[in-house]
């Protein structure tokens, strides 16, 4: 069991919404961060403000003879960056401040924070164990000074205290259920931050993007999403709340767990194709991609300033090679493996791909409507029929349009691929290949128009 396994998927959780596209401290977007996985003060939340000041996750193992627990809490804890201006002896927050032809810009950091505990499962048999979180304050200060030496300014980095608790406990099924059902609670206790403070208050005492890394030794985990038959009533059972736990690691394993506030599939991996992190929430690589290479290089230079993570997006996003940038277009991927495919042999065509089965040829294939044969390049009047739920139908209503293909569905069903004649786009989508489809009976054909 190691953790390291699951680091990579656990790292893009750590940093999901971090910083947002275009990625600059002055963009609206960037004004309301940190939305998964916050664990905000307990005062704060009971107040009425509708946060979350705990999560729970329940999960089941299947224990060895002497089974320990490894837990790893993970998350990110709020340093503000403050750039102060000196001004007649003392100093003024300000939002940036240029000093020999350097720009610096007020921004709030994180650093991450780790929680490693292990405890023997025999132990949480017998009582729940606590372990401390504890992340202290901390404050440094920077100075700026021009060519001369003297003060300008100066950057002040602050973190405020976090503390808490992570409570483990354990409960046995009555024989003969082999299981145990585990309990790991992150509780945010952290005093004196009241409602009436505001929410950027709290954070600066909330534990962000919290997650948790469990492993096991002798033993072994249940899946919560697909458990076996035996063991579903008690899957079931199980109680996560602001967390979802699943398997992580090789295809297969299961001794160690994810425990995150996205909810996610057993053995999540991240994208392979993807050459970074863009953080942005539910990103898209490709589509990210192209609208950061559109910055300005105004709005670029002001992204590298606001956050080094931000810099590298841009510096990659700038010298990204083609090969790479066509990577992002698009990927297949299959669950269990494609249609025929085996450990010893490369993967079929797969099912879907024309190529399978040679008898079936959009291009030339026919279909017979009343006694006219309709192929690619044959002309049809539309008549959607009622069984249509799309309101937009019945703007296509009489109109014209081009045979594309004949395509075959998995059911044998014949139906056509066609595009209006009168749309000024049809060459882009005949280039495309986006068509709109009807069934035989939906169309009437116009005798003598191929």
């Amino acid at each position: 069991m190691s953790f390291e396994d699951a680091r990579r998927v656990a790292d893009a959780i750590l940093y999901e919404g971090y910083v947002l596209y275009p990625y600059r401290a002055s963009a609206a977007k960037n004004q309301v961060r940190w939305q998964f996985g916050v664990l905000m003060p307990r005062s704060y939340s009971e107040g009425g403000t509708g946060e979350q000041w705990f999560s729970q996750t329940e999960c089941l193992i299947e224990p060895g003879m002497e089974a320990v627990l490894h837990m790893k809490l993970r998350f990110l804890h709020l340093q503000a960056r403050m750039v102060e201006r000196a001004e007649k002896g003392a100093f003024k927050r300000v939002g940036s401040l240029r000093s020999e032809g350097q720009e610096y810009i007020s921004w709030d950091e994180v650093v991450e924070q780790e929680v490693d505990a292990s405890v023997g499962i025999d132990e949480l048999l017998e009582e729940e164990r606590i372990f401390a979180i504890d992340s202290g304050e901390d404050r440094t200060i920077e100075s700026i000074n021009d060519a001369a030496g003297e003060a300008r300014g100066r950057i002040v980095r602050q973190r405020w205290p976090v503390s808490g608790a992570l409570r483990v406990s354990a409960r046995r099924f009555p024989p003969p259920f082999p299981a145990i059902e585990l309990r790991i609670r992150t509780e945010n206790l952290t005093s004196g931050t009241e409602p009436s403070l505001g929410r950027d208050e709290a954070l600066k005492h909330s534990l962000i993007a919290a997650h948790t890394l469990l492993g096991l030794s002798e033993g072994r985990f249940i899946s919560l999403i697909d458990p076996p038959e035996w063991a579903r009533a008690a899957a079931d059972s199980c109680s996560n709340l602001h967390t979802f736990p699943v398997l992580i690691g090789d295809g297969g394993a299961r001794d160690a767990m994810l425990s995150s506030p996205i909810i996610l599939y057993d053995y999540p991996q991240t994208a392979p194709e993807s050459p970074g992190d863009l953080y942005d929430a539910t990103e898209i690589d490709e589509i990210l991609t192209l609208r950061t290479m559109a910055l300005t290089e105004e709005e670029k230079n002001e992204a590298r300033l606001t956050d080094q993570r931000a810099a590298a997006i841009i510096e990659r996003t700038d010298t990204m090679p083609p090969e790479i940038f066509e990577k992002l277009h698009g990927a297949i991927r299959y669950v269990g493996g494609a249609a025929g495919e085996s450990q010893n042999s490369p993967a079929e065509v797969p099912w879907w791909d024309p190529g399978v089965d040679a008898s079936v040829s959009p291009d030339t294939d026919s279909v017979l409507i009343g006694d006219v044969s309709v192929a690619k390049g044959s002309k049809v009047r539309l008549t959607p029929g009622s069984r249509r739920a799309d309101a937009q139908d019945m703007f296509l209503a009489g109109r014209i349009a081009r045979v594309e293909g004949v395509f075959l569905d998995v059911d044998d069903n014949r139906y056509l691929a066609v595009t209006l004649e009168d749309d000024p786009g049809a060459d882009l989508h005949q280039w495309h290949g986006r068509f709109l489809y009807f069934n035989p009976d939906e169309v009437e054909p116009l005798k003598d128009t191929v």
